[in-house]
């Protein structure tokens, strides 16, 4: 286990609400090494002590779950250096704290990646060492693909194992669970296919609005910012082949396969919109166009929804949706599978029968299978029955094991190259579609359930 982390961007909001906290709780669970060493970079003129102080309060308001003890152990092993990415003196005065290989974890605004890999790669790495960088890898195709080749010149022949393109929501523990539940569970890969499933949906509905973050998600949209980066992940664990090993390398081929199948067939397929100002609880939210730190003539959506087919034997005829949002009136988080009913059937309600699996990927309703069963002489009436199970127990945070992952050097929480550019290659036709004024943006108020009609109910 690599025992020296290197976070540039070190004053940042993930290194400070996420990054922090993780190391805490891997420090409470004894999960790093005796002499690990912690060295913060950023352009702020800190030095040790502002550092220490700054992460002892990001601490006690984001980790206050973790042992007081384990907060002020890691708040001790904090080092910081002052860092400019574009010069190599600056940077290599960062990688001359300690000694022996080191993870640079790139906490950074997308934009500044590359210079960032190029700085370190002219000032040089220690043999072993590893680069981390923060999803999403690039701003469009073009981005991935001359990010993979910056990092392949960096890093040489040991680019695939030593680049991480980590993707913290890979580090659920129900995320992580669908692939075990799969691999171990005949009763549901026996129906694991078109056969059965008539629908696949990936959600990510959110109450939140901005939030703060105009200067990022303004320029990234909903579908840059949750579907090419995350929900796309999950649609490869929930339709790829089980893989005989759960390794890194295995996992990261069958993921690669769904995403070389993925097809949207044109704009009619895709759902654009952006919130206006109302009232979520009793939080009122400002127009979207209006907040601080938007350009309106963007034409950034708040709000992307796409529907996809897959190229495989085992999923032609499912139709998957892929949705997220801000601002809505609730919070879903959730896969939905749905699987297919004789024609005619109803519920008691009239309403048509259906079977469904949802499982949570971030609360409140982590899994609950619904069924629908004939009642004794009454066909074609229905009646339904759920079953719910308790989420899977999550020992640690996600970003936690997505830094276990890191150090150790596994890659299951990490794209391949390949996946991180096959990603993108879904989406741009979608960005060009509505570059060109093919799908209108359209409206939802804040606190609703967003624009009516989605796509997934074609």
């Amino acid at each position: 286990m690599i025992a020296r982390l290197v976070l540039f961007g070190a004053s940042g909001d993930l290194v400070g609400r996420f990054l922090l906290p993780a190391l805490a709780a891997l420090k409470a669970a004894g999960a790093l090494p005796e002499r690990f060493e912690v060295v913060g970079a950023a352009r702020a003129s800190w030095d040790d002590d502002a550092f220490q102080r700054v992460a002892s309060e990001q601490l006690a308001e984001h980790a206050a779950d973790v042992s007081a003890r384990a907060r002020d152990e890691l708040v001790r092993s904090l080092t910081y250096c002052p860092v400019d990415l574009g010069e190599r003196a600056s940077v290599a005065a960062v990688l001359e704290r300690g000694s022996g290989p080191l993870a640079a974890y790139l906490a950074l605004p997308p934009a500044t990646f590359a210079t960032a890999i190029a700085t370190l790669g002219e000032v040089g790495l220690p043999a072993g060492s590893r680069i981390v960088v923060e999803k999403p890898f690039g701003e469009d195709l073009a981005g991935a693909v001359a990010l993979n080749a910056l990092l392949a010149r960096v890093l040489g022949e040991a680019a695939e194992s030593a680049a991480f393109r980590v993707d913290h929501l890979l580090g659920f523990a129900t995320v992580q669970n669908l692939v075990a539940m799969r691999h171990a569970n005949p009763v549901l890969e026996a129906v694991w296919s078109s056969d059965h499933i008539e629908r696949v949906e990936v959600l990510w509905e959110e109450t939140l609005a901005l939030e703060g973050r105009a200067g990022y998600f303004d320029r990234a949209g909903a579908l840059k910012d949750v579907i090419e980066n995350h929900l796309l992940q999950v649609l490869c664990l929930v339709a790829m082949e089980t893989p005989v090993s759960l390794d890194g390398r295995g996992l990261a081929d069958r993921r690669l396969a769904v995403l070389r199948s993925a097809r949207v067939s044109g704009p009619a397929d895709t759902r654009r919109a952006r919130y206006t100002a109302g009232r979520i609880g009793r939080r009122e939210v400002p127009d979207y166009a209006e907040d601080d730190g938007v350009d309106p003539s963007r034409g950034t959506e708040t709000f992307a929804e796409l529907a996809l087919s897959l190229d495989l034997p085992m999923w032609r005829g499912t139709r998957f949706v892929l949705r997220a949002g801000k601002a809505l009136g609730q919070r879903r988080k959730e896969l939905v599978i749905r699987f297919r009913t004789s024609r005619g059937l109803t519920t008691d309600d009239g309403e048509r029968a259906s079977s469904e699996l949802r499982i949570g990927l971030d609360g409140p309703n982590d899994l609950v299978m619904q069924l629908t069963g004939a009642r004794a002489g009454m066909t074609p009436q229905l009646t339904q029955v759920s079953l719910s199970g308790d989420p899977p127990v999550a020992n640690l945070p996600a970003y936690a094991r997505v830094l276990v992952d890191v150090l150790e050097g596994s890659s299951q929480l990490s794209i391949s190259a390949a996946e991180a550019e096959e990603a993108w290659r879904v989406v741009t036709p979608v960005l060009q579609w509505w570059r060109e004024g093919c799908v209108p943006l359209e409206e939802y108020a804040a606190g609703s359930s967003g624009p009516i009609d989605h796509v997934s109910s074609a």
